[in-house]
C-alpha cells in the first residue's frame, strides 16, 4: 500500500512535522557538517621553515630576519617565496654574534646564495593563524607533506564504507537507531581523536569518524521525506542543505574560537551530545513501520501526528491500518521477479541515462567536495575563505525554490553546473590578483551548490520505482569516489595553485553539458516499470544545429535543388493534364 494514500488522515504537512523537521532533523544535520571540513583546519599546514637553533631568540620577534638569513628562495606557484624545506649551510654562531653586536641591519645584508641543505633540526612555523594542528605537531611536512592528504583519502573511503554499510542497517534498525548509532560513533571517534598519541592513532580515529559522515547526513533528510507528503518533498531538500550550509558558517566560528587542534576536536564532537535529549522526541519513521509489519509503534507515532495536527482518529486505528494494508497487498500482483544492478544497464535507454546520471552524479561530489576542502588554500585569511563558502550557499538555495517549480530541472542543473565550471577555469586568467579569485571561487560554490540539490530530485523522478532505490545507490555510491580523489587533485596545487580549479571547472562544465541529454521530468509521472523508464526518452540538445547544419547549403547545391522542384512540378502537370 501506498504510504502517501493514508498520511493526509493524519495530515501531510502539519504542525507536528514542521516542528519535528525544523527542531530536531535541521540540527542533526550540523555534525556532517562539522566532521566532514573540520579536518581541514585540524591538520592546516601553515608557513614554515627550517629551524636553525642558534637563531631561536629572535624566530619570535623577528620572523622575516630569520628567513632573510638562513633561508634561500624558490619559484612556487609562479612567484619567488621562501623555501620550506632548504636551508643555507652557514656559520650561525658567528651570525649570532654579529646580532647581538652590531644589529640587525649589517646581519641581515648576508648575500642570499651559498650551500644549502634539507632541514635537520626541523622547522618553525607561522603560529598567527594556529597555535597547534597536527602538521606542526608531528612535522607532517616536505617529506611527509603527503601525509595529511592520505588522511583525508583515507577520510574519504571510510565515507564509502559507511554509506554503504548505513544502506543496510537503516532497513534493517529503523532510521532513528541507525542515526544515534552513527551519532555515537562519530562522537567517541572524533573525541579520542583529541589525545591521539601519533600520527597513525590519529589517522585511525579520522578514518572511524569518516564512517560516519554520510549516514549523519543521510539519516534526517530520509526521515524527514518520509514523514511529508510528495509536494513538501522539495521543500525538505531545500530546507536540509541550508541547514548543512549554516553548518559550515557555525564551523567557522568554531575554528575561529578554538585554534588548537586538540581542543577544535573536542569543540565539534563533545558538543553534539546534545542531540540525544532529543531520542524520546524523534520518531521512528511510521512509513518504515508499516513497510515491516509493525503496526502498533506505526499507529501511535500517527495518533500522535494527528492530534498535534488537529485531526480526528478513531481509538481503533491500529486495526483500520492493519486492514487497509492487509487489503492492499491482498489486492496486489505479487512480484515474481528481483530486480538488480544488470537491470539499470540492459536495455539502451536506461543504460544511456544510468550512466549521465552517475558521471554527473561523480563530478557534483567531487566538485562540491573539493571547492568546500579548497577554501583556505586560496589565501589571505583562512577561516574567513571558509566561512565565504558556507555563507554564498544560502541565497542559492532561496533561489532554486521557486526555480525548480517554474523552470523545471535539467536547465537548471545544466546552467548551474556550466556557470560554476567557467568561474572555475577564468581563475587561471587572475591568479596573482586574490580578491578575484575568491569572487570567482565564490561563484563556482554557488554553481555546484545548486547543482548538488537538484539531481538527486532529478534522479529520483528519472529511475523507475523498480529500480528507484537500487540506481540512486548506485550512482551515488560511485560519487563518494570523489572525496577519495578530490583531495589527491586538490594536492597538485601544491606547485600550481589554480590546478586543481581547472581540473574541477572542466569536470563541472562536462556534467553541465552531458545533463542536456537528460528527459525534464518536471511535472512528468513517475515511470513504474522497466518498460516506463525505456519510453522516456534522452533529449537531443543539439539535433536542432544538426539539422540546420543539414539545411544550409551552397548557391550550386540551391540551384540543383531549385532545378528538382521545378522538373517535379513539370512531371505533375504532365501526369494530371
Amino acid at each position: 500500500m501506498d504510504f502517501d494514500s493514508i498520511l493526509p488522515e493524519v495530515g501531510s504537512f502539519g504542525p507536528y512535522q514542521k516542528f519535528v523537521i525544523c527542531g530536531v532533523l535541521l540540527p542533526a544535520v550540523f555534525p556532517c557538517a562539522f566532521h566532514a571540513y573540520s579536518q581541514l583546519f585540524i591538520a592546516a599546514r601553515p608557513a614554515h621553515w627550517c629551524r636553525v637553533p642558534e637563531l631561536d631568540p629572535w624566530v619570535q620577534d623577528y620572523p622575516n630576519d630569520v628567513r632573510n638569513v638562513s633561508v634561500p628562495m624558490e619559484i612556487r606557484d609562479g612567484a619567488l617565496r621562501f623555501s620550506e624545506c632548504l636551508v643555507f649551510v652557514r656559520n650561525y654562531s658567528e651570525i649570532t654574534r654579529t646580532w647581538g653586536t652590531h644589529g640587525l641591519e649589517n646581519v641581515t645584508k648576508i648575500v642570499r646564495s651559498g650551500e644549502v641543505s634539507s632541514c635537520k633540526n626541523g622547522w618553525n612555523y607561522d603560529t598567527r593563524m594556529f597555535s597547534s594542528t597536527v602538521v606542526t605537531e608531528w612535522d607532517l611536512v616536505c617529506e611527509k607533506d603527503s601525509y595529511a592528504t592520505v588522511a583525508l583519502v583515507l577520510f574519504g573511503v571510510g565515507g564509502l564504507i559507511g554509506n554503504y554499510v548505513f544502506g543496510y542497517l537503516q532497513d534493517f534498525w529503523g532510521r532513528r537507531p541507525s542515526f544515534y548509532a552513527y551519532l555515537l560513533l562519530e562522537i567517541v571517534a572524533g573525541s579520542l581523536s583529541a589525545i591521539a598519541w601519533n600520527y597513525a592513532s590519529w589517522v585511525f580515529f579520522r578514518t572511524l569518524v569518516g564512517v560516519t559522515v554520510p549516514a549523519i547526513l543521510a539519516s534526517p533528510y530520509v526521515l524527514a521525506i518520509e514523514m511529508v507528503g510528495p509536494s513538501k518533498r522539495v521543500f525538505c531538500t531545500i530546507v536540509a542543505n541550508i541547514a548543512y550550509s549554516l553548518g559550515l558558517v557555525l564551523l567557522a566560528g568554531i575554528v575561529f574560537i578554538f585554534r588548537d587542534w586538540r581542543y577544535l576536536s573536542l569543540a565539534v564532537s563533545l558538543p553534539l551530545l546534545i542531540l540525544f535529549s532529543c531520542f524520546f522526541i524523534l520518531p521512528e519513521s511510521p512509513r518504515w513501520l508499516i513497510a515491516t509489519g509493525k503496526f502498533t509503534e506505526a499507529a501511535k507515532i500517527m495518533q500522535k501526528m494527528a492530534e498535534i495536527n488537529g485531526k480526528q482518529l478513531t481509538s481503533n486505528y491500529e486495526t483500520i491500518l492493519r486492514e487497509k494494508v492487509e487489503s492492499a497487498m491482498s489486492k496486489s500482483t505479487p512480484e515474481t521477479r528481483t530486480y538488480g544492478i544488470m537491470d539499470l544497464v540492459i536495455t539502451p535507454n536506461m543504460r544511456k541515462k544510468t550512466f549521465i546520471v552517475t558521471f554527473i552524479w561523480f563530478a557534483n561530489t567531487s566538485v562540491y567536495v573539493g571547492l568546500s576542502y579548497y577554501a583556505p588554500a586560496l589565501g589571505g585569511n583562512e577561516i574567513w575563505n571558509f566561512f565565504l563558502a558556507g555563507l554564498v550557499e544560502l541565497p542559492t538555495y532561496i533561489f532554486l525554490w521557486p526555480s525548480l517549480t517554474y523552470f523545471g530541472r535539467r536547465w537548471i542543473l545544466c546552467v548551474s553546473m556550466v556557470v560554476g565550471g567557467v568561474a572555475c577555469l577564468a581563475t587561471f586568467l587572475v591568479q596573482q590578483r586574490q580578491t578575484v579569485m575568491l569572487v570567482l571561487y565564490c561563484i563556482g560554490k554557488m554553481g555546484i551548490s545548486s547543482a548538488f540539490v537538484v539531481l538527486p530530485l532529478a534522479a529520483s523522478e528519472l529511475y523507475p520505482t523498480v529500480v528507484r532505490g537500487l540506481g540512486m545507490s548506485v550512482s551515488s555510491v560511485i560519487g563518494m569516489i570523489g572525496p577519495i580523489v578530490i583531495p589527491i587533485i586538490n594536492y597538485t596545487g601544491s606547485n600550481m595553485l589554480v590546478l586543481p580549479l581547472i581540473i574541477m571547472g572542466t569536470l563541472l562544465c562536462l556534467g553541465g553539458l552531458t545533463s542536456l541529454f537528460l528527459p525534464e521530468t518536471k511535472d512528468q509521472p513517475l515511470p513504474q516499470t522497466i518498460e516506463d523508464g525505456e519510453n522516456v526518452r534522452l533529449s537531443r540538445p543539439f539535433a536542432a544545429l544538426s539539422k540546420l547544419k543539414r539545411h544550409k547549403k551552397t548557391p550550386s547545391q540551391m540551384n540543383i535543388s531549385q532545378n528538382v522542384c521545378d522538373l517535379c512540378r513539370i512531371e505533375v502537370k504532365t501526369a494530371s493534364g
